[in-house]
């Protein structure tokens, strides 16, 4: 991560070396934004984790985490009609949660500029999905913007707000997960003012689209694209590079422009590239004058023919014959990231050359090698998490259906824990343990992190106390934000301002909620009392045919690692006494803490201390007394 004063460095000309999400922190920054309001989401998460560092330094700044995506974009949607300069900030699937207020701001529109950041996941490094965000603009008639690399990260941010405010319209800044994490040299510019506070004039028959007043604010709408497209056809951010009298002319935007530059820098390929910075409204007329210069159009963009579709329908309606290549004739994949080799293959299939390396005596060459060992993902040693789906295991013997959610605990689904079995998306796992409950009657035993239940768990959760499902909810609570960075909730007492608040105690909501079963448990205090809440959670709920909540209540191996490191603490590890190990099995095969391995000469199981988080679960996972502390 950039130093603090990096990113509040306030020398003009400077350069610095960021991350895209880092340019974008440094962005809100220069373009005086007064308000950002987000749900943490990789590859988004440094933007929010920048801004949280950033925030006390500013003054007339406010950032939020709020509870979910659709509150992130009410609030910031707000603040940019109420008149100052506002961010939301979300990953791909995160617009899918917002999209309700995404529309209707479209038709109300804003009186001060508002970004609405979206990360999107080719390849679903860290997503449940390949969300393609830019139907989102067109669905939705909103300016799009998309940065190629760090630097235009911060400049098309810049640009970005004055255009939506030149149209009065929210603006959708798509970026993907190869830019979000690129680094490279930002050049750091003037940091301008933000107003402390503005008064809110009333304007209902704008911003309350009832039926009478959203008839009138769509065709309002639509003349502004029109307006935008005029805006975009004359815009810098949608430039062309290389000889206009050539054969081949390549679209492309986003990451892929990169790709291109390389791909034809590999191939010594004579082509004119149409860069395109605003992609919706897409610069129609500039687009039919390159489609008319050249005889072969390839589009290079990852994910969905988003550019292609209307590239060819510009060239049909406009009767301009030229051969148009791009997805839709299965040249470049629909799916994952791409890469200078992807772009490349396409291109030497397209243009009938010969690939510069010899790709074949490569891959025969890989053939001889050994494969690599596999590594998937694990829950971290000492993670509380695998103590809980532990004692799960234990007392349903992986005869119950495991619905899940969006965390770090959806590992689980890999053995030996196997209590993963059916995700949607966040807060899922609450509302599909309904609807499997209700139709098949067998144990239903769903598992929530402390971050998903308030973003999303509390509504299905209404709904199991409502219509009285008999599920067992488990709410694992790390006391944080794992798997996007550990950033703070409501239940950490902490808010994006640093601000110390009483922390929303989950036992307490769901008994506000009239879940009538409720109990908060330490896993690493008592395996042997987990095991027994959840027997006692699954009786209940068998016996009363409602629902129950057992808080699991544990914080972070990370999180205590590092506490113990600032301490200087160093407990002393656990260790597997040879001599009493029989060699059963059970630590490994069952628990699988990855601390743990397999002597392949005794046979038996050694802990290797370098990894130990020392949460001492696996003593009493132990059935013989093998396991032990050093003294």
């Amino acid at each position: 991560m950039a130093k603090l004063e990096d990113l509040l460095d306030t020398t003009i000309g400077r350069r610095v070396l960021l991350l895209a999400n880092e340019a974008i922190a440094r962005g809100v920054l220069e373009a005086g934004v007064r308000l950002v309001a987000l749900y943490p989401g990789t590859p988004s998460s440094e933007i929010g984790n920048s801004l949280f560092k950033m925030a006390p330094h500013i003054p007339n700044f406010y950032f939020e985490f709020s509870t979910n995506e659709k509150v992130a974009l009410e609030v910031a949607g707000a603040a940019a009609i109420a008149g100052v300069r506002a961010m939301m900030v979300c990953k791909g699937p995160g617009l899918n949660v917002a999209a309700d207020p995404f529309f209707s701001l479209a038709y109300v529109g804003v009186r001060a500029g508002l970004v609405i950041v979206v990360a999107d996941d080719p390849g679903m490094w860290s997503s449940q999905n390949e969300n393609d965000s830019r139907y989102y603009a067109l669905m939705g008639n909103m300016p799009m913007v998309e940065p190629a690399d760090p630097a235009e990260a911060k400049s098309l941010l810049l640009a970005a707000y004055d255009l939506s405010e030149e149209l009065e319209l929210p603006v959708l800044f798509r970026t993907t997960t190869r830019v979000n994490h690129s680094r490279a040299g930002v050049e750091l510019g003037p940091i301008r003012d933000r107003p402390d506070k503005v008064e809110f004039v009333k304007e209902p028959f704008r911003f309350v689209p009832v039926p009478a007043v959203a008839r009138t604010r769509h065709p309002w709408l639509l003349k502004q694209m029109e307006q935008a497209r005029e805006i975009s056809e004359s815009s810098s951010l949608n430039f062309c590079i290389g000889r206009e009298e050539c054969e081949v002319g390549i679209i492309t935007s986003g990451v892929s422009y990169n790709y291109v530059l390389e791909a034809i820098q590999e191939l010594d390929l004579e082509a004119e590239v149409f860069k395109i910075g605003i992609t919706n409204p897409l610069p129609r007329d500039s687009i039919v004058d390159f489609l008319r210069r050249h005889k072969r159009i390839i589009v290079v963009e990852e994910l969905e023919p988003y550019l292609e579709r209307q590239v060819r329908a510009f060239a049909q309606h406009q009767d301009v014959a030229v051969n148009i290549y791009g997805k839709e004739d299965g040249l470049f994949p629909r799916v994952y990231e791409y890469s200078t080799q992807t772009v490349v293959d396409a291109l030497t299939k397209i243009l009938g050359r010969p690939a510069p390396i010899d790709l074949t005596s490569i891959q025969e060459k890989e053939k001889r090698l050994p494969d690599l060992p596999p590594r998937p993902p694990l829950l971290c040693p000492g993670c509380p998490h695998r103590a809980t789906y532990y004692a799960i295991r234990v007392v349903t013997r992986g005869k119950a259906v495991y619905p899940s959610d969006i965390g770090c605990y959806t590992l689980s689904i890999a053995p030996p824990l196997e209590t993963a079995d059916i995700l949607f998306d966040m807060g899922s796992s609450v509302t599909t343990a309904c609807g499997i409950a209700q139709v098949t009657g067998q144990d239903v035993v769903a598992t929530i992190g402390d971050s998903t239940f308030f973003a999303s768990g509390l509504p299905g959760l209404v709904n199991a106390v409502y219509n009285q499902h008999p599920i067992a909810l488990v709410v694992l609570d790390n006391r944080t934000t794992a798997m996007t960075g550990h950033q703070p909730h409501p239940g950490t007492g902490v808010t994006g301002m640093h601000q110390k608040v009483n922390p929303i105690d989950i036992e307490k909501v769901c008994r506000g909620l009239g879940v009538e079963w409720v109990r908060t448990v330490r896993p690493f205090e008592s395996l042997a009392k987990l095991v027994a809440d959840v027997r006692e959670m699954l009786e209940w709920v068998r016996e009363n045919k409602a629902p129950a909540v057992l808080v699991s209540r544990e914080p972070c191996a990370l999180l205590t690692a590092a506490e113990r490191r600032r301490s200087g603490e160093s407990p002393p590890p656990y260790y597997v006494d040879p001599e009493v190990c029989t060699a059963c099995g059970r630590c490994l095969n069952r628990f699988a803490c990855p601390a743990m391995y397999l002597d392949t000469e005794t046979g038996k199981a050694v802990i290797d201390e370098t990894l130990c988080n020392f949460c001492g679960v696996c003593v009493s996972v132990c059935p013989h007394g093998a396991i032990k502390r050093r003294e």
